[in-house]
This record gives structure tokens, C-alpha cells and sequence, in this order.
């Protein structure tokens, strides 16, 4: 579709733009910290299998944040990771092109089906696209993220609960009730939605 592949890549140029003004940090995938990166992780990973090594897809890896945070807990896995932005990818494969079951794409064409897909902030940043656009985007996605996973995907968005007043026009605020409802009708019976760790944000769970 020309109208999304416009738009994403207006979002890649922000990526990079934020890349090049802060480097491979929280900052530079416009975190507010590392804390919350940690914790958005941490919410992402209750999909898998505890004490089971797994394979994993991330989309919209970034440098790879997630790969030290995921060695850090000492689990066992294997890692692809996708990304819009080749500035990114660059800076991931720096970082951790050495370590051994882990690799970097451009092209959802080399996405591989994997135990679980996770999805972290992709669909925060819309821009001045408008909310049904994005929305459509964010729900092909999703369909993306269920092909190329076995055993279950997750992902976050900014809560559409978030305070009006410190909303902004260029971000995404999703509905949870929503996104809820489609994964049940569409994905699985088994959905988990975690709205309870003190972000303005909600992570979806989705086992198969």
C-alpha cells in the first residue's frame, strides 16, 4: 500500500534522526528511560514459556535492547530482529553481530516463523497520520506477528486512558477494549491485556 510505505518511512527518518542525536540508548529509540524500557520488556516476555529456551522474532528491534535485557535474566534463546530503520540495524549488528544465535533483518520477507514475536513501541509513533490509517496499519501488523509465531505474540501501545491533556496529536493511543476483542475473535482464546504497571501504555498477550 503507497499511503503506509509514505508514512513509514516519515517514522523510519524519525528513528534514525533520534539514532544520530543519541546513539544505541533508551534515547535513541525515545524512551523516557531505561527503567520503562525494562519494564515494557518485562511485560512483553510473560508470553513465553518460563525455564523453556525459545526462539523469538522482534519487530522493530532497534539496536537490539532487548537481546542484552533477555541475557541479563539468563534465558536461553534465539533472537531475529527486524527493523524499518538501516541505521539501526548498523548500530544492532555493531553491538551484537558476534553473539551466536542472533541476527538482523531488513525485509519481513527474511522473517522466519518463530516460538514468539514480540512488538514494542511500533505503534506509538503515527506522525500526522490519521488515527484510521494507523489503526489499519497497526491491525495488518498484527496478522504479521501471528504467522510468524507459534506459540504466541505481544505487543504495547500508548493507552487511549492516558490523561487528555498530556496527549499528544502526533502519537497513537490505542484502545485496549479493542485490541482485546480482535485478537479473541481472530488469534486465540487465550489473550492476556496487562494494563497495571504504571504506564500510560497496555501490553497485549497473545498464546496460541
Amino acid at each position: 500500500m503507497a499511503a503506509e510505505s509514505d508514512f513509514l518511512r516519515r517514522v523510519e527518518q524519525y528513528y534514525s534522526g533520534k539514532l544520530r542525536m543519541h546513539g544505541a540508548t533508551w534515547q535513541g529509540v525515545d524512551w523516557n528511560s531505561m527503567e520503562s524500557q525494562h519494564l515494557r520488556f518485562e511485560q512483553l516476555l510473560k508470553v513465553c514459556e518460563p525455564g523453556e529456551p525459545f526462539s523469538i522474532n522482534d519487530y522493530g528491534c532497534g539496536y537490539g535492547a532487548l537481546i542484552d535485557y533477555m541475557a541479563s535474566r539468563d534465558l536461553r534463546f534465539t533472537y531475529r530482529g527486524l527493523d524499518i530503520s538501516e541505521a539501526m540495524l548498523e548500530q544492532a549488528r555493531e553491538i551484537h553481530g558476534q553473539r551466536q544465535g542472533c541476527e538482523f533483518v531488513s525485509a519481513e520477507e527474511s522473517v522466519a516463523t518463530a516460538d514468539y514475536s514480540v512488538a514494542s513501541g511500533i505503534f506509538n509513533v503515527k506522525l500526522d497520520v490519521t488515527r484510521a490509517a494507523w489503526e489499519s496499519y497497526a491491525v495488518n501488523t498484527l496478522h504479521k506477528l501471528d504467522c510468524w509465531s507459534a506459540k504466541g505474540f505481544a505487543f504495547n501501545a500508548l493507552t487511549s486512558y492516558s490523561d487528555p491533556e498530556r496527549m499528544r496529536e502526533d502519537l497513537y493511543y490505542g484502545d485496549p477494549c479493542f485490541f482485546f476483542d480482535y485478537c479473541k475473535r481472530n488469534f486465540s482464546r487465550n489473550v492476556a491485556l496487562l494494563h497495571d504497571y504504571g504506564l500510560y501504555e497496555w501490553t497485549m498477550l497473545v498464546r496460541k
